[in-house]
């Protein structure tokens, strides 16, 4: 075993361990089924999809259904708590359809966007070594689970109450997340559909506000649904709210924009209009224009 294989290990185990927290912390309040809190059954089965697909993913040398299975683990959950739990309330079902909308939309994308591409490069190396591919599919448990958290902590909760200002204004901020991402995708989409943009970066629509505004839009969209499910967590249930922060540490320290901001400076890095752009456009949050009298 070498030492790509222990560090896989452990990387592994720290995931579980993580989960298992979130799933004993998230749980106060919890309605329960078999015995146990439905919340740590969200975060057992969020985990446990992902294992399954592994083994199919390792066999077959694949990494294509990789993000697709994802968004079935938000979906398939979120269905498994909305029907498992007992007294549901408004809130609860604005949850999951804010849930349901997003997975579905984004899982659809990211599906269409690796077969076009016919890869994904992100797993070149990795889907040929068991270790490295065990714990990615193991992290995507984890990033699932602490994504999610807010909305099912909120929705399995036995805690219920009337939908307020929290709910509207989480809501709000929800749906211009989701246009932000979703106006993003599709202009990124449609610039890459274009032969004329061959070798070429997009740098204009929102793009031109932010180097990242997909990445933007997620977060806002977190935030909002955090918002909403604030009012009906308690004690340690409050835990769930680390979701949106979760979200900003993945995409703007781990996986998200370092990596993609590696990969451009690798393949224009020189050019004068893409350092131009790094120079005058802002990373993440977007710097909108000021309008002259």
């Amino acid at each position: 075993m070498n030492k790509s294989d222990i560090n896989s290990i452990i990387g592994i185990i720290l995931a579980i361990l993580v989960g298992v927290g979130l799933g004993f912390a998230g749980s106060q309040g919890s309605a329960v089924l078999w015995g146990v809190p439905t919340f740590a059954l969200a975060i057992i089965f969020a985990y446990l999809i992902q294992w399954i697909a592994f083994i199919f993913s390792y066999i077959n040398k694949t990494e294509k259904f990789y993000d697709l299975t994802g968004s079935l683990t938000y979906i398939s959950i979120s269905l498994f708590l909305i029907l498992t739990t007992p007294n549901l309330d408004k809130l609860a079902v604005l949850l999951f359809t804010m849930v349901i909308i997003w997975a579905t939309r984004l899982g659809t994308f990211l599906f269409n966007r690796v077969m076009q591409a016919g890869k994904d490069d992100r797993f070149d190396d990795i889907k040929v070594d068991f270790f490295r591919l065990l714990m990615t599919w193991t992290l995507q448990g984890l990033w699932v689970s602490f994504t999610a958290a807010a909305a099912w902590a909120a929705i399995s909760t036995t805690n219920r109450v009337e939908l307020g200002v929290f709910a509207v204004v989480g809501f709000i901020i929800w749906i211009l997340g989701y246009i932000f991402e979703l106006l993003s995708d599709a202009q990124k989409s449609a610039f890459k559909a274009n032969p004329e943009n061959k070798g070429k970066f997009i740098q204009s629509g929102l793009w031109a506000l932010s180097r990242h505004p997909n990445y933007f839009g997620e977060i806002i969209i977190w935030i909002g649904v955090a918002i909403v499910a604030f009012p009906v967590l308690k004690g340690w249930a409050l835990i769930a709210l680390i979701s949106p922060l979760w979200v900003i540490a993945q995409l703007t320290l781990i996986s998200g924009i370092p990596m993609l901001e590696k990969k451009a400076d690798k393949r224009w890095g020189g050019q004068e209009d893409y350092e131009q752009y790094k120079k005058n456009t802002p990373v993440l949050i977007p710097r909108f224009p000021t309008w002259k009298k």
